[in-house]
């Protein structure tokens, strides 16, 4: 019987695990408790790196880990039904007017209190608790959150905060070691190792057709609680923010997935600016392109997005961009498919010039494109 991942997020208030499907994990804790099942493991002579160098990544760890904060978020009976009304099956037992908590982890943004996380973290809350890495606790209130992009921004009372270097997450590489940073199953400040498996995933995790998905999937352990924590480079900067897990089972099974830093710093500095992200609208419909496609096409190119249709008032149609035009790269960033894309014009600003080169009937041009705003904006 062919099996299905499910893709899942460490969400306060989530419901069903569902094989095959996208579903909300929970790390509830207001669940009667118990011990966490712990093995002994046997100690691994690990071989040396060839070039006989191994990595220390001990550095890297006591940088990130007074970075990272516990967030305990705590829904009202109105939240929490209104959170578990359309998929908990055990309403029918429990009621629909239990107020639900659950825990996750958050990142220092700036030294005077501003915290990223992920929006399903915090976004049914009522009340919000913040651990710091030295114990000091904080009550925080909600800046603003981008369910498209699952980022929120949360803030405490508070100055002189540690925080991390950004690295660039457009120049990290398959095959780079990681960090991830965070408090799985409220195990505070868990640190685990693994490298960039791929990048540019999209997991249609976010329900949305305009959701911004171009996710750095990594093998780094990652378990309910962790999300909304650090996702680090070996240097000890900041590279990504963990959001979800591949798994059949619920926790860990082998990859993981982070929001990518500069996407992050993008809509992190507009909702502390402006409250809510200030999102440029492209204003296309588009599909990934394959062999069949480019054959119909007349072109001899293998990789790239095919415009579908283009929007009414978007900035597509200001610039000339047509339907049947294969969209090949934004600015220097090489397009390869349809998360590539997102994450591009994702970063753009509304009033930005961006270079669209692409390929139509087989010629190569490149069209400037003035962005102008979302219509909702």
């Amino acid at each position: 019987m062919k099996q299905f991942l499910s893709f899942l997020l460490a969400a306060i208030a989530g419901g069903l695990i569902a094989l095959g499907g996208v579903s909300l994990l929970d790390n509830e804790s207001d669940i009667s408790s118990s011990d966490i099942p712990v093995q002994q493991v046997s100690y691994i002579n690990k071989a040396p790196i060839p070039g006989g160098n191994m990595i220390d990544f001990t550095k890297a760890a006591q940088m990130a880990n007074p970075v990272v904060v516990h967030i305990t978020a705590t829904a009202g009976k109105a939240n929490a039904s209104n959170n578990s009304k359309s998929d908990d099956p055990f309403r029918f037992f429990f009621g629909e007017e239990q107020p639900m908590s659950g825990s996750g982890s958050g990142v220092i943004y700036t030294a005077d209190g501003y915290i990223v996380t992920n929006s399903h973290v915090v976004e049914f809350a009522d009340d919000l608790e913040v651990i710091l890495y030295d114990n000091r606790q904080f009550k925080a209130k909600v800046i603003g959150i981008n369910k498209k992009t699952d980022l929120a921004i949360i803030k405490i009372e508070a100055n002189d905060l540690p925080t991390l270097e950004f690295a660039d997450s457009d120049k990290a590489q398959v095959g780079e070691w990681t960090l991830a940073v965070g408090n799985p199953f409220d195990l505070m400040s868990t640190v685990t190792a693994g490298i960039i498996s791929a990048k540019g995933r999209s997991l249609r995790l976010l329900k949305d057709r305009d959701a911004i998905e171009s996710f750095i999937q990594t093998d780094a352990a990652v378990n309910p609680g962790n999300s909304g924590g650090a996702l680090i480079d070996a240097n000890g900067r900041l590279l990504g923010i963990n959001t979800a897990i591949a798994s059949q089972t619920g926790v860990f099974q082998g990859y993981s997935f982070a929001i990518p830093i500069n996407l992050v710093k993008r809509i992190a500095d507009d909702i502390i600016e402006y409250g809510s992200y200030k999102r440029a609208f492209l204003g296309v419909n588009i599909y990934p392109l394959d062999s069949e496609t480019a054959q119909s096409l007349g072109i001899k190119i293998s990789q790239g997005v095919v415009i579908d249709r283009i929007e009414d008032n978007g900035s597509a149609q200001y610039a000339g961009l047509y339907p049947k035009d294969v969209i090949v790269k934004v600015d220097e960033k090489e397009i390869r498919g349809v998360p590539d894309l997102a994450e591009a014009i994702g970063l753009s600003k509304v009033g930005d010039v961006i270079d669209v080169t692409i390929n139509r009937k087989g010629q190569t041009l490149t069209i400037p494109v003035k962005m102008r705003p979302e219509p909702d904006n």
